[in-house]
């Protein structure tokens, strides 16, 4: 029998010194961000979610400076983009204050705030045991960032137990391409792992991982917050939760190409009027995955292409509607914007490929095939701005791009270091090798960032940068991070690592104009 997961298991900037301290915030080219791809779903209506666009960018490594920059800005809606690396914990998120901010330690505090992105980059962005509540706010983009074990009950506590928590007047938001866990439910001291209440509306979650806990998330606090809705899921995967798959209270919200696995007890619980289009989502190993449940008051569905694989469906009851064994729809729900729905069998193949942080925000392109989105419409033009050294700016010409090399060890490809995604690396055969990015037609090209796998800093000794084309020297040295070097048009660029200490492991070989 299965059991639940519950038993398993003064202003900020007036001294840069308080970010200096806390974790280095580094201004950027404004068209350094990481963000690609455009907000879909309900995120998109209501004047759309763009975010920090047009803003400075700035780069934060701890809480207090995610903070600092947030309290820096001229206004609290002044835009700005944070770009996030390495683990923010309790220990580095303190309180800072400023006219354009009202944080909190202990949190990630968005209140009453507007025009803001924070996306992980780098070596990936974890706040552990740190939750992220956004309050009063509106336009804000959440990306590529992994929240865990976020606790409303024991040691340490944050965010009312809820990983990202959403309340008061929140409208659009756009939160993609994140891993939110716990390790439990309700009696370990845990939460909702994205809820929503008080007025939130226009909110997007797409290409997302939510596990491991009692509860996945609600919209509504009980019977009576009826005021939230317009809510869309899509791309994500759901395993091993309890309950609240959503919980929808009142409102409506649109679900489609989801794979659940492993919902233990309920999953999307439509209730207190809610209406919630449920289309092409993959449901397996899992029980009573759609209804009105612990309640007598009633929510609807439309459903459309879902494929149910070992679903297993209770008794109906007076606080208990299952919508199954053989769901039909009992409303209609009508979209304002225009999706493209993966037929259901691939769901789990699709998402299992494009859902979560360090997934090289890949997404897909609505013929169940994994694609690396163009950047953001929005994304500003460079400013003025000089480059920060240790981070060039502008588009990474990698994406999209071929790899090739010398040699690769067993289980690494030359694909992996222009994939976007961090967790995936190149090795050479040796202690020596070399990988090279390729296009099909002359491109320009003045700087590269070599980014090293997580735990194999500092193994690349000497190093060459060639014109593969030619074999010309455009470069040497020692060591991974940026490099600069004479702008130059070729079809080849090459890495030839020829010197090390263990192992190399190259996750991300970036290129620049």
């Amino acid at each position: 029998m299965r059991r639940p997961v519950a038993r398993r298991f003064n202003a900020a900037l007036a001294s840069m010194a308080v970010a200096a301290a806390a974790g280095v915030v580094l201004v950027m080219p404004e068209a350094s961000a990481a963000v690609t791809g455009g907000a879909t779903g309900y995120a998109t209506q209501n004047g759309g979610t763009t975010g920090g666009a047009g803003g400075q960018t700035v780069r934060a490594t701890t809480g207090t400076a995610i903070h600092a920059a947030l309290c820096g800005r001229a206004a609290s809606s002044t835009p700005i983009v944070i770009e996030v690396e390495g683990t923010i914990n309790h220990g580095n998120t303190a309180k800072v204050s400023g006219s354009s901010c009202s944080t909190a330690a202990g949190v990630i505090e968005l209140k009453q705030i507007s025009n803001v992105t924070i996306v992980g980059v780098g070596a990936g962005a974890v706040f552990d045991q740190l939750g992220i509540h956004i309050r009063e706010s509106r336009n804000v983009i959440i990306q590529n960032v992994t929240v865990r074990n976020v606790k409303k009950s024991g040691s340490p506590t944050s965010n009312g137990g809820d990983a990202i928590g959403m309340e008061s007047d929140v409208r659009n938001v756009w939160v993609d391409h994140v891993t939110l866990e716990a390790s439990g439910g309700e009696s370990e001291g845990f939460d909702g792992l994205f809820d929503m209440k008080d007025g939130t509306q226009y909110v997007t979650l797409s290409y997302s991982t939510l596990r491991n806990s009692g509860r996945g998330g609600l919209i509504g606090s009980s019977e009576s917050d009826l005021s939230n809705g317009y809510i869309t899921y899509h791309h994500n995967l759901y395993e091993n939760i309890d309950s609240r798959a959503p919980l929808l209270r009142g409102g409506i919200a649109h679900l489609y190409n989801n794979h659940y696995a492993r919902l233990n007890e309920s999953g999307i619980n439509s209730r207190a009027g809610a209406r919630a289009k449920v289309d092409n989502n993959y449901f397996e190993d899992s029980k009573d995955v759609l209804g009105t449940f612990y309640t007598d008051a009633a929510g609807y569905w439309q459903v459309s292409g879902n494929v149910f694989d070992n679903v297993t469906w209770s008794a109906p009851g007076t606080d208990n509607k299952p919508a199954g064994p053989n769901p039909q729809s009992t409303t209609t729900v009508a979209v304002p914007y225009a999706y493209t729905l993966d037929a259901a069998a691939c769901v789990p193949d699709v998402v299992s490929r494009t859902a979560g942080a360090g997934k090289g925000l890949r997404v897909s392109d609505g013929s169940c095939s994994p694609q690396t989105p163009s950047p953001s419409p929005t994304t500003p033009t460079p400013s003025p701005t000089t480059p920060d050294p240790t981070q060039p700016g502008g588009t990474n010409l990698s994406l999209g791009a071929g790899a090739d090399g010398s040699s690769k060890a067993a289980g690494t490809s030359f694909g992996n270091v222009r994939d976007g995604d961090s967790a995936t690396y190149w090795s050479p055969a040796g202690a020596t090798g070399s990988v090279s990015i390729k296009w099909p037609a002359a491109t320009s090209v003045s700087r590269i960032a070599l980014r090293e796998a997580s735990g194999s800093a500092g193994r690349i000794g000497t190093w060459r940068l060639l014109d593969g084309d030619t074999g010309t020297v455009l470069a040497s040295g020692t060591g991974a991070g940026a490099i600069t070097f004479p702008r130059t048009s070729l079809r080849k660029l090459t890495f030839e690592i020829t010197g090390s200490t263990g192992t190399p492991q190259v996750a991300e070989y970036e290129t620049y104009a």
